[in-house]
């Protein structure tokens, strides 16, 4: 029988998600890698972690937005190793759009892949989370407090994570706790040419340790949240070197 603590982590073939992964195994979890389009980068690190522990991880190729039966997803899920201890939702759509030109699709998918999945897939699993005591652990943004310039409907979204955070810490309680956690510069968005050096550097300069994070900041954090904080329960954690504070 699998005595080890199962991780669901959505969006977890790459950046932050990659790292989640790799934390959470190297600290005895087995790992459900959940991934839409990244087959390969998904594949090999599903590879990686089973040269450390053979039998430990699975993959879960879904599309989140398209999927309509989550209970299957969740059966599906706990029939690996029997059991579903901790949930990270961490897969993010992330693109501008400007106020006039904002069309129904890109609201659907923001508000869709920001907040609409986790939701549902943190309802479907929160029976099996109940069982052990698990939890739940958003990955947010800075920006669900503090609106992005050219960004109104993924900060929207954002900030709808927040208080998803915050109500289902209350409804699934006690057995469930459910926190988040807000990343600041951490890592720079991908195709955003608009993001010169310059501007990186502004960004940088306005964060009180004046330096960029990394992907083991949160994955740190997560840890903490889901085995060292076991009277922390809807509170959002800001990893930012600060910035918020400006």
């Amino acid at each position: 029988m699998n005595t080890n603590k199962v991780v669901i982590i959505t969006g977890a073939a790459r950046r932050i998600g990659a790292q989640l992964a790799r934390s959470f195994h190297a600290s005895g979890f087995n790992v459900i890698l959940h991934y839409h389009q990244s087959r390969t980068e998904a594949r090999a690190l599903r590879d990686e972690l089973e040269v450390a522990r053979e039998n430990s991880t699975s993959l879960l190729e879904l599309d989140l937005l398209g999927t309509n039966n989550w209970d299957d997803v969740i059966r599906t899920c706990q029939s690996q190793w029997g059991r579903l201890d901790v949930l990270i939702n961490n897969a993010s759509t992330f693109y501008p759009t400007h106020m006039g030109e904002v069309t129904e699709n890109e609201w659907e998918d923001l508000l869709g892949t920001n907040l609409k999945t986790p939701f549902f897939l943190s309802q479907a699993i929160a029976p099996s989370l109940k069982e052990v005591a698990g939890t739940i652990i958003n990955i947010i943004d800075i920006h669900g407090n503090r609106p992005l310039k050219f960004h109104p409907v993924y900060s929207i979204a954002k900030a709808g994570l927040v208080m998803m955070t915050h109500s289902l810490a209350k409804e699934l309680a006690p057995e469930v706790r459910v926190n988040g956690i807000s990343p600041g510069t951490i890592l720079w968005p991908e195709n955003q040419a608009e993001l010169t050096e310059e501007t990186r550097s502004n960004i940088i300069r306005q964060i009180p340790l004046k330096r960029q994070g990394s992907p083991e900041d949160i994955a740190n954090t997560a840890l903490f949240l889901a085995t060292g904080a076991p009277y922390i329960n809807g509170q959002i954690l800001a990893v930012d070197g600060g910035r918020s504070l400006s």
